[in-house]
């Protein structure tokens, strides 16, 4: 892959996120959490606030899991922000943040992806990043789709060593600007004379590890739900034959119980005297 078309055009114009112009690893650890499943704009009010109110991981630590969850409403998949939670507390029992793969990946809720990304855009170590916009790029350049070792592969043998955040930060917005999901601005990418599929044919990042797929539908679904009942919580207790209500099911009494239970199995709520409220 050719490096240098890549960094002349991206360093130019790298999309000015806030989590950009830091290197402390909390903050970046943040953002990328933030960042799974949540569209960029939304994250941006999102991320701004948590570092005012837990600046570091021993503030969040020390904060009950209820605040953390209340500042991460709006941003759904709230399992996030339990683990984020869980992961400052760990962060502190050690004592450091941690700055090697394997003690990164052994944080809760911190995956390949989100330790690489820490370790390229917090340490500036020759991390290869593999989101969803570069895993497109990946499979696009090769033409073909690829599994989840390939694509890691293909990305640790072009990273640009010594330029590790640069080099990730321009392939992700090459991603999300040129080589977008639908409509491809083909003609304007630095890559388009090594490319396989150049926008004609079978799409072959449909299907590559990595690549994001379309959401199931959030309207009247379970997530919404559950988006609902963790906001009227947000403003007091709910009693347990209210719930129906509060996520938008009235007469639903059964589905909302079953929804209303995951929450509290996933550590989010807890049932306490017939009313559901924050951890």
């Amino acid at each position: 892959m050719h490096q240098d078309a890549v960094l002349n055009w991206g360093v130019p114009q790298l999309r000015d996120l806030p989590w950009r112009r830091t290197r402390d690893p909390w903050a970046v650890l943040v953002s990328e959490v933030m960042l799974q499943q949540t569209q960029v704009d939304r994250v941006i009010p999102k991320w701004f606030a948590f570092m005012a109110a837990f600046a570091t991981p021993g503030e969040c630590a020390a904060a009950p899991l209820g605040d953390v969850l209340e500042l991460w409403l709006g941003l759904g998949y709230p399992r996030r922000a339990r683990s984020l939670h869980l992961a400052a507390q760990h962060i502190v029992a050690a004592g450091e943040f941690p700055h090697t793969l394997d003690s990164l990946l052994a944080l809760p809720g911190v995956g390949a992806y989100t330790a690489r990304a820490v370790l390229a855009f917090a340490f500036e170590s020759d991390a290869a990043v593999v989101d969803t916009n570069i895993a497109r790029v990946f499979a696009r350049v090769a033409g073909v789709a690829l599994s989840a070792k390939q694509v890691q592969s293909a990305a640790d043998e072009a990273l640009a060593e010594g330029d590790a955040w640069a080099w990730n930060q321009c392939l992700m917005d090459l991603g999300a600007l040129l080589c977008r999901p639908s409509n491809p601005r083909c003609d304007e990418c630095p890559l388009e004379s090594e490319c396989a599929w150049r926008g004609e044919g079978a799409d072959p990042a449909v299907g590559s590890a990595g690549v994001s797929g379309r959401q199931s539908r959030f309207e009247g679904s379970d997530r919404q739900g559950r988006g609902r009942l963790m906001k009227a919580v947000a403003s007091g207790s709910v009693r347990a034959e209210d719930a129906a209500d509060a996520m938008g099911w009235p007469g639903q009494s059964d589905r909302a119980a079953r929804v209303a239970q995951s929450l509290v199995a996933d550590g989010l709520l807890l049932l306490d005297a017939g009313r559901y409220r924050h951890p």
